[in-house]
């Protein structure tokens, strides 16, 4: 086989027979091969002619599109050919293969869709898994695919998982058992230097310092390492006035960022060598961690942070948050500068902390969010993920927020099964919120807009510098009519393009025009993101439908929007932070929301007035649209919410008289002596209202009306006539003592009623009165003639005998014109100073 321009050996080289007999005899293998060992070119090319293949075509993931440009560009060069030919690749927005492709290296989504349209493989013999380790999302899910196609429908298709830094041995469990080849890499030795103390003020500013210092005591290329394009801009800013100045640098040093969103050119720029020999520097994401050589690098400086995409099944949002890098990717950008020569790495970090990084990455499906995922399941047939074999089972509580926002965008019915929209939506290859935008806009004659807005809100932010939250603004920069915020020119035309494909594959004439029109842009962020209509509360902050709050920062035109959609948020406090956003109006909330919206008419107890308030609301979610008096409430539903008001404060809120309050206090009693009586304490009224007090509110609606309430006719209705009559008999409302008085008895204590009475109107009653029929003494409050307490028992025989003349004693001296005899049990009664002579 010719290698082509690359030909010396490689480490892989001498594994690749055992690699050859492997799958000669087994469906399934794992290979782990350390950086530079040449697994990603060599393998395709050195198993493309074995007798298992039989001419079948060999797939190839790679987790990023750069790599896989890179990848098949090579292994074309090494056959004397172009892209295109017996290897080819297929990426998003970027294809070449030919109808002689044999090896076709392609991104992770690009397998799934192919998975879809064909469960079988049909045509496929081998699908390797390249840089298997970084455990993207779509890479877990094409396996876990692969493995159910290998299962059900081709048990000859061969399966061989790549890897540089995987713990290899669960993944050849998941493989069933499969034999696991080990290749030790070609790297030249690298010296590593730590930061002596942990690093202050901004990440970019110290590695800009460490760049300059290391590009001045070192040969080569330098690979510098930092979590995100705003660190990369900084950090270039930065870099180009030390090369202007005199800061250090060279006037012939190239400085070229690396990062997903570049075009294909500016990537290929920066990691090819510089054609007249110039020095460079390379600002870079994770994305050049693995797969991808950049030709002539000495130097790593490594900030040791990367960017991950972090799910919030609480919220319902995804944002990308900043983490130290693991372990494993650590020296994966080490060893980007030994692959061509001995080289140096700085790490921006002290030793110490490198002994507390994880050991490795989270796998992306931790984190991510999982619609996308879902809806692919759903059509594949799938409605529990733990039908699959994976190698991390998928988080139930990001999954089962994935299914509410499907079925929320229409892509599955209330079954989770896939709807023909849902169908449409997968097809477009698109995130599931921008297929539906773009699908619903297609009718609306919004289709060319939508899909301007999908390529917009599937990139980075162009005019990220400004601190608008206007999405019109992009939209503007777009057609080059930014004002005060030119966009990278180079970013704008990749996103038209970008724009421009999504109208291809939706079938919309790239000739539409696209209207800036105010409504139209929040109605299609709102049709991508239902879940975060948001109406205005007031100072920049809003509700969204889900119930969160959300806020503007700063003050600007749309902080005092009544209604915004919201397509960028960060989950971040009480309310989230509103990053990307445009308005839309009641009305058109109203028209294409309209079988989302609940017409509920409430009738509640407004406890502030004590009163029913019958309302009548619009309502999407948690956010009502109108609200408007209800002119005719059901009567029912206005007694049913007085009656949970009186439940709610307590039935102090009904007109309890003194006969009533004591009526109840004495059939208490009854009931605490004889549990068939009717309960009428305080709880088990409040848990039956509906029953005994339901009758008598009709047409009232507040406390006020509660005033017409006859409480003690209400519980008297409570009892029969007989039992009316034994409460009279058992639990008299009055006693008559030896004066001749009728003195009320207290209830309020259903275990020891009172009977407060003054001390001469019982002078000869020998023993204390019971009620209840006997079962239950009276507890005797006996009075001064001032009416003061001055005595309680409930023993009148033992207070006559003993306790009495102490009391006279005291009574005589205050009260010296009563009479007090000293025989009180022959004495008469009196309800007067001295009792009437006798005739």
């Amino acid at each position: 086989m010719h290698i082509g321009p690359d030909a010396g050996r490689l480490p892989i080289d001498s594994l690749l027979p055992e690699l050859r007999a492997t799958l000669a005899e087994r469906n399934s293998a794992v290979l782990v091969a350390a950086p530079g060992a040449g697994k990603t070119t060599r393998v395709p090319l050195a198993l493309l002619h074995e007798p298992w293949l039989a001419g079948r075509r060999i797939l190839m993931l790679e987790p990023r599109r750069l790599a896989a440009r890179a990848a098949a560009r090579f292994m074309a060069a090494s056959l004397g050919e172009q892209a295109g030919g017996t290897v080819g690749y297929r990426v998003r927005m970027d294809t070449k293969v030919g109808p002689s492709t044999r090896i076709e290296v392609i991104t992770e989504g690009v397998l799934t869709r192919m998975l879809q349209q064909d469960p079988s493989l049909d045509g496929v013999g081998l699908v390797i898994f390249d840089e298997f380790h970084e455990r993207h999302l779509n890479g877990d899910l094409g396996l876990a695919l692969c493995l159910q196609t290998q299962s059900v429908f081709r048990e000859e298709l061969r399966l061989l998982v790549m890897s540089a830094t995987l713990e290899a041995e669960p993944v050849a469990r998941l493989l069933g058992g499969a034999p696991l080849l080990v290749s030790e890499g070609r790297a030249y030795p690298v010296e590593t230097y730590y930061a002596p103390k942990p690093i202050s003020g901004r990440l970019e500013d110290a590695v800009v310092r460490c760049t300059i210092e290391a590009m001045r005591s070192h040969d080569g290329n330098a690979l510098v390492f930092l979590p995100g394009i705003g660190e990369i801009r900084r950090a270039e800013h930065l870099l180009l006035a030390a090369r202007a100045g005199s800061g250090g640098l060279g006037a012939d040093i190239m400085i070229l960022p690396l990062y997903g969103a570049l075009t294909a050119e500016a990537q290929d720029r920066a990691v090819s060598a510089s054609a007249g020999g110039e020095r460079k520097i390379v600002l870079a994401t994770s994305i050049a961690e693995s797969s991808v050589t950049v030709r002539g690098v000495r130097i790593v400086v490594d900030g040791g942070q990367s960017r991950v995409p972090r799910f919030s099944p609480r919220t319902g949002m995804a944002r990308l948050e900043t983490v130290p890098v693991s372990a494993a990717s650590a020296d994966q950008r080490r060893g980007r500068a030994g692959r061509e020569a001995p080289g140096v790495c700085y790490r921006l970090w002290t030793e110490g902390e490198h002994r507390q990084l994880k050991p490795q990455s989270d796998p992306e499906l931790l984190g991510a969010d999982l619609a996308p995922l879902a809806l692919e399941l759903a059509i594949w047939g799938i409605n529990d993920p733990s039908e699959l074999a994976w190698l991390t089972q998928p988080p139930a509580a990001a999954y089962a927020q994935a299914l509410v926002l499907l079925r929320e965008l229409n892509a599955l019915d209330a079954e989770s099964r896939p709807t023909a929209h849902g169908q449409a939506m997968a097809e477009l290859g698109m995130h599931p919120r921008l297929a539906h935008m773009v699908l619903e806009a297609k009718p609306l004659g919004l289709g060319a807009l939508a899909c301007e807005l999908a390529a917009l809100l599937g990139d980075r932010d162009p005019l990220r510098s400004t601190r608008s939250i206007d999405m019109r603004l992009r939209l503007d920069a777009l057609h080059g009519r930014a004002a005060g915020d030119a966009a990278d020119p180079a970013a704008i035309k990749r996103l038209a393009a970008e724009a421009r494909e999504w109208m291809r594959a939706a079938g919309i004439a790239s000739s539409a025009a696209a209207s800036r029109a105010d409504d139209a842009c929040g109605l299609l962020l709102a049709l991508a993101y239902p879940d975060r209509i948001a109406q205005r509360r007031g100072d920049g902050r809003f509700l969204l439908r889900g119930g969160r709050g959300a806020a503007v920062q700063e003050l600007q035109p749309l902080s005092t929007a009544a209604y915004l959609a919201a397509a960028e948020l960060e989950d971040s406090g009480t309310d989230s932070r509103i990053l990307l956003a445009a308005p839309i109006s009641l009305e058109a909330v109203e028209r294409y929301f309209a079988d989302q919206i609940q017409d509920e008419k409430e009738v509640r107890w407004d406890r502030q007035a004590e009163a029913v308030r019958s309302r009548r609301r619009l309502r999407l979610g948690a956010l009502i649209l109108k609200e408007s008096q209800l002119a005719d409430p059901d009567p029912a539903l206005v007694a049913e919410a007085l009656l949970g008001g009186i439940a709610e404060q307590g039935l102090e809120l009904l007109p309890w008289s003194k006969q009533a309050r004591q009526l109840r206090d004495r059939m208490n009693l009854m009931h605490a002596h004889n549990p068939e009586w009717p309960d009428v304490s305080d709880e088990a009224l409040i848990a039956s209202l509906p029953e005994w007090l339901g009758p008598y509110v009709g047409g009232m609606r507040s406390r006020n009306d509660l005033t017409r309430l006859s409480m003690a006719a209400i519980m008297e209705s409570l009892l029969s006539w007989q039992e009316r009559q034994r409460l009279e008999e058992e639990v008299p409302t009055h006693l008559t003592v030896p004066s001749g008085s009728r003195i009320p008895l207290d209830y309020g204590d259903p275990t020891a009623p009172v009977l407060a009475v003054r001390l001469q109107e019982l002078f000869g009653l020998r023993e204390t009165p019971r009620i209840a029929g006997g079962k239950l003494p009276v507890t005797i409050h006996m009075l001064s003639p001032a009416h003061r307490p001055v005595q309680v028992t409930q023993d009148l025989a033992s207070f006559w005998q003993h306790a009495y003349f102490d009391v006279k004693k005291d009574l005589k001296g205050r009260y010296p014109k009563h009479y007090w005899p000293d025989n009180p049990l022959e004495a008469p009664a009196t309800n007067r100073a001295k009792p009437r002579p006798s005739n």
